[in-house]
């Protein structure tokens, strides 16, 4: 079995104590995938000092020359798209399609943060007196420290690390246990791509080791995080204590609302994508579908039938169109939340229980008659969970798809331009979706979200970015 290491200051390194975890692959039952070390506070300290060590010189480099570096990383990205996609595959579990398209958006977060390189200003402003010039200059915070999610183990890092190195900033990254060989080939590729050595370091290990002492270290300037609410908001409070800039992106409940005038064809696919893609595991997965009363029995038939036909099994198959959960804690949380929405009295339309044996497989559900207030329309699953909720109109669809704690991701159905700009306008959340799925990102767009999704703060990806890298100094001179 392959044992993996962690990088630290340029080199490969296991833990200090000689711990381990193993990686495992949800599609096949007891296969491990490899042994990554468990990371120690010490080991975690060493990370910090070296981004600590290294940052001076990289700021200071051109960021031409640093965008350069990421501009090369996209390249080799590139080049190993299918080996990205096949651990992806085998350590997360969506299927090798859905991987492929997560590494290509690996590769064009690089190749747009390389561009940034170029594009780096402050603003030249009139001066107050004669003889004076005022202008601001953007500077890097200095060491990042950046916890990831399982979930996209390649494209969440990558809109992470690609800025804060773009910007002059060095990185301490932990990665999800769940999935730490598809980082893992991301720090070797920025390695070969021509990183000096301590700017990006990588280490695996446990929340409570390693991403307590990277939260609670004086020497890191800035944490981003992607994960739940409630470890997100722990990290708040504790980097609070040293002022440490903080980036949050945690949880959803995303509707999307089918309007009457809605084709019927295109919503049912609208919602199998965003609802059963990535087998729902996605902080922007459609959970709630809020749907006219004069299309709800058509559309409930509808999406009924196509959850019903969807193949789910192994993503290295390319039969499949739906993997499996990604460990036995999520299929035991996706089996619970069924249960709770059959005990609430919704109506279970498709699935509902174990799709097939031998990895952790749940069935694509459906439930209808769901109310608004009930759990599996409140709480997020994270999984391929579906709730119907029925609305008298535009109106109604809207203020129920508010009536939560989330506001990450929403999405519309219908033919009226009016009904679209009107929802676009009212719906409280950060990514607003018309026709689309409320899954899939543009590389050059800001994401975010409201409400409890985020620390309404600061955006990630596109030219927001910049905001949470860099600080602003202002420069009076005069001549």
């Amino acid at each position: 079995m392959k044992e993996y290491k962690n990088l630290i200051n340029g080199q490969w390194v296991a833990a200090s104590n000689g711990a381990t975890f193993e990686n495992i692959n949800p599609a096949i039952a007891g296969e491990v995938l490899g042994v990554f070390p468990a990371a120690t506070r010490e080991d975690t300290r060493r990370a910090i000092a070296a981004a600590r060590e290294a940052f001076p010189a990289w700021a200071r480099m051109p960021a031409p020359n640093r965008g350069a570096i990421l501009d090369k990383a996209s390249q080799i990205i590139a080049g190993r798209m299918d080996e990205l996609a096949a651990v992806l595959t085998r350590e997360e579990g969506k299927t090798f399609a859905e991987a492929k398209g997560e590494a290509i958006r690996a590769r064009d977060l690089f190749r747009y943060f390389g561009g940034e390189g170029w594009r780096i200003r402050g603003d030249m402003l009139p001066g107050t007196v004669t003889d004076e010039v005022l202008f601001t200059k953007r500077e890097p915070l200095g060491v990042i420290g950046m916890i990831t999610p399982w979930n996209f183990p390649l494209a969440i890092p990558a809109w992470k690390i690609a800025p804060a190195l773009a910007y002059g900033n060095t990185v301490v990254f932990k990665p999800a246990s769940f999935a730490p060989h598809t980082s893992l080939l991301l720090a070797e590729i920025l390695q070969e791509a021509g990183l000096p050595a301590g700017v990006f370091n990588y280490i695996t290990g446990s929340g409570r080791e390693v991403g307590d002492e990277v939260v609670n270290s004086a020497d890191v300037k800035g944490i981003s995080f992607t994960g739940s609410y409630d470890v997100g908001t722990r990290i708040y409070a504790q980097a609070i204590k040293n002022l440490t800039r903080v980036q949050l992106e945690m949880g959803g409940k995303n509707p999307t609302i089918v309007l009457n005038d809605a084709k019927l064809d295109l919503a049912v696919d609208i919602v199998v994508r965003g609802g059963f893609g990535l087998t729902g595991q996605a902080c922007t997965a459609t959970s709630r579908v809020i749907v006219e009363e004069g299309i709800a029995a058509d559309f409930a038939a509808a999406l009924t039938e196509a959850a019903r036909k969807l193949t789910v099994g192994d993503g290295m198959d390319g039969r499949t169109q739906m993997g499996p959960a990604v460990n036995q804690d999520q299929l035991e949380t996706d089996l619970k939340y069924i249960k709770i929405g059959q005990d609430e009295g919704a109506k279970l339309l498709a699935g509902g229980g174990i799709a097939r044996d031998g990895g952790f497989y749940v069935q694509p559900t459906v439930f209808d008659d769901v109310e608004p207030g009930m759990r599996i329309a409140q709480e997020e699953i994270f999984g391929p969970v579906i709730s119907l909720i029925h609305a008298k109109d535009v109106d109604d669809a809207i203020e129920k798809a508010n009536g939560i704690g989330f506001g990450l991701a929403a999405g519309i159905v219908t033919n009226d331009m009016h009904k679209a700009l009107t929802f676009a306008d009212r719906i409280e959340a950060g990514v607003v979706k018309i026709n689309e799925p409320t899954t899939g990102l543009a590389a050059h767009m800001p994401f975010g979200g409201f409400k409890h999704s985020s620390a309404n703060t600061f955006k990630e990806q596109g030219g927001s970015a910049i905001d949470f890298y860099t600080r602003i100094k202002t420069v009076y001179l005069k001549h």
